[in-house]
């Protein structure tokens, strides 16, 4: 069961492993863009070519979906980015229902572990599986890998990793499971949340410091991005490093530094100056700060806005 690429890539995992996949469950296709081309998740375009049985309920409390995975007659389910589980589902393989996350619980339990991690800085991370109960992320632990998190990787990159990482683990999962030796164990320690990402989180509050908002910027890159406001145009920024300190008295937001032939944009935080690498204007694609800056005339003096 499961949605994103994330999720496709556990399944893609498990094929390889050799184990029989009876159905895959994965959300409705959805119509997009102009000419409503429909569009299938990735979880349901990997398996296309498999002839595995693809379920795609749009209500986990449907009826006919519980009578549909009775009869798959599966001994195990496996979860991978995918919706809250009703007790009537999660209970019915004899062996359980485990879910891949993508954190160390109990750390990070929520929608957005990966995001969260960045945005507040952490250096470490890893994966886990558990088995679902009625409690969101809270299940009993099998297994757990840490994975460092470098300097400059962003949400995007962190999530790649990360992916490959969790295929592997629930891999071993399934394995011991299978052999009996995966009893489970209750998480241990202080429980933090990671909860869904909104579009309010990405505006940049420039009175933070500059650690701060470039870990921000990086833990919403790609997607949803951080974003700021120049004469009321919106700048998504993407890529940013921390300068050293900055003239006493300047306000939050400030442009520092507008050098358009070397391509420099450094701007004033509560707490030193952050220099923007790339950014991407409203209605158009992502681009270097040079390039940006040779297309719009920038000054010193002038202010990124939160609103």
């Amino acid at each position: 069961m499961g949605t994103p690429e994330f999720s496709a890539v556990s399944l893609q995992a498990l094929l390889a492993a050799g184990h029989e996949i009876a159905a895959v469950v994965t959300v409705p296709d959805r119509q997009v863009g102009r000419g409503l081309k429909v569009r299938h998740s990735a979880v349901k375009q990997t398996t296309i070519a498999t002839g595995i049985p693809v379920l795609q309920p749009a209500n986990l409390a449907d009826a006919q979906l519980v009578e549909q995975l009775l009869a798959l007659r599966a001994e195990l389910f496996v979860v991978v980015a995918f919706r809250i589980l009703p007790p009537e589902i999660f209970e019915i393989p004899p062996l359980g229902t485990i879910n891949l996350h993508s954190s160390l619980l109990p750390k990070y339990r929520g929608a957005a572990p990966i995001n969260w991690a960045i945005i507040n800085g952490e250096t470490e991370t890893g994966v886990s599986t558990i088995f679902i109960q009625q409690d969101v992320d809270a299940g009993d632990l099998i297994l757990q890998e840490r994975v460092d998190i470098s300097p400059d990787e962003t949400a995007g990159q962190l999530h790649d990793r990360l992916a490959e990482a969790g295929a592997a683990l629930l891999v071993e999962t399934v394995a011991r499971i299978q052999r009996g030796q995966a009893p489970g164990r209750k998480q241990e320690g202080d429980v933090t949340k990671a909860p869904k990402l909104t579009r309010e989180l990405g505006n940049i509050p420039w009175e933070k410091g500059s650690s701060e908002i470039r870990n921000l910027i990086r833990g919403l890159n790609p997607i949803p991005g951080a974003y700021t406001f120049y004469q009321n145009q919106q700048l998504k920024l993407f890529e940013a490093a921390i300068q050293g300190p900055i003239p006493a008295h300047v306000l939050p937001g400030t442009l520092l530094v507008v050098d358009t032939r070397r391509g420099e944009l450094v701007v004033a935080t509560g707490l030193g100056g952050l220099s923007i690498l790339s950014l991407q204007p409203a209605g158009k694609r992502r681009m270097s700060t040079k390039d940006y800056l040779l297309g719009n005339a920038l000054k010193e003096g002038d202010r990124f806005e939160s609103s």
